[in-house]
């Protein structure tokens, strides 16, 4: 797997918009070294979760598709997030500030080759759907259906979830929900920042997420910065983050690590679960975590699975700086915080 995107999307300190456009030189390049007919397909994600939850924009989309489509290469959007990204074309390409979600989904959907869908997030349901606008990948998928997943005309899921799942669908493409988690994200990047902790900007859909590499540079990525920093705010606030860096990656067919580009803690914010409280209280903590970063030391892992290993993996912590780390939050703010 290449990951194509430009040199502003690893800058975490950055204005640009759509951060998440792919880098139309590298992909040709790309294309022309392996030769169109060895690549499988090139796919797209809205809004893409490794650098920050960033977006793509309409033009690029239809540049990318424009690019591939006399190669006959298959266009690919993970939409699991698509009513966000939509929600930024809206709010920041030209063009599309006077159109609806529905009309800017729609557009999308019509460039792609195939969508698939998780349905946890943008529909707030268990399952998921796969879309696409050709026939003869309609046809290709339908017979294998039933060896996967369920009939054709359930898919492995209940008729509740279908039906919950419909009500999601058209839930997601009215502008106040698919701008309440975006709208919500802004806010507390905005209150992280003037604590001065550093946040990826601008913000972006799914969560909020804090620089690690910038939080605790004493850490080196061979230590896992955004495993440790996440059990740092665990134990010091109660609030769950995930490490989206080298953490998350298999090692290599040798046994390597496989550093990464970011090294980003998420922040995950579902859609209309959190009050201004929560976020001022979260602050508060990230704030006093920050103030005491050189206490954050390093992990490793004692239980790793050949694959996967960040879900079902167990780590610690060397030289038990979790608990000088708890004692000191307990001594500052009382034993019962």
């Amino acid at each position: 797997m290449l990951d194509l995107y430009t040199a502003e999307a690893l800058n975490t300190q950055s204005t640009c918009p759509f951060k998440e456009n792919m880098d139309l030189g590298r992909l040709r390049a790309a294309i022309d070294k392996a030769g169109p007919k060895n690549v499988s397909f090139v796919r797209m994600e809205a809004t893409t979760n490794l650098i920050g939850g960033q977006p793509f924009s309409m033009q690029n989309l239809r540049q990318v598709k424009a690019m591939l489509e006399p190669l006959g290469i298959f266009l690919v959007m993970d939409g699991s997030l698509i009513s966000e990204n939509a929600y930024f074309i809206r709010q920041r390409e030209a063009g599309y500030e006077d159109k609806s979600i529905l009309e800017i989904i729609r557009e999308m959907m019509e460039i792609a080759d195939l969508m698939y869908l998780s349905g946890r997030k943008s529909c707030s349901v268990r399952g998921g759907l796969i879309a696409t606008n050709r026939k003869d990948v309609h046809d290709a998928i339908r017979p294998w259906l039933p060896v996967y997943e369920g009939f054709f005309t359930y898919g492995g899921m209940s008729s509740k979830e279908i039906e919950a799942m419909a009500v999601g669908i058209r839930e997601m493409t009215e502008l106040d929900v698919a701008g309440s988690s975006a709208d919500a994200i802004k806010y507390f990047v905005a209150l992280l920042q003037q604590q001065g902790i550093p946040m990826v900007t601008p913000a972006g859909g799914l969560a909020c997420h804090v620089d690690a590499m910038r939080f605790i540079p004493l850490v080196p990525q061979s230590e896992y910065p955004t495993g440790a920093l996440a059990a740092a705010v665990y134990l010091t606030s109660g609030i769950r983050g995930m490490g989206r860096g080298s953490v998350s990656m298999d090692r290599d067919r040798h046994g390597n690590d496989v550093p990464v580009d970011l090294e980003l803690v998420r922040l995950a914010e579902p859609r209309r679960v959190y009050t201004m409280s929560h976020y001022q209280y979260a602050a508060d903590r990230l704030r006093w975590r920050y103030d005491h970063r050189d206490m954050v030391g390093w992990l490793s892992f004692y239980e790793e699975p050949p694959v996967l290993r960040s879900f079902a993996g167990r780590m610690a912590p060397k030289d038990n700086w979790a608990a000088a780390l708890a004692a000191a939050f307990a001594s500052d703010l009382g034993p019962e915080c």
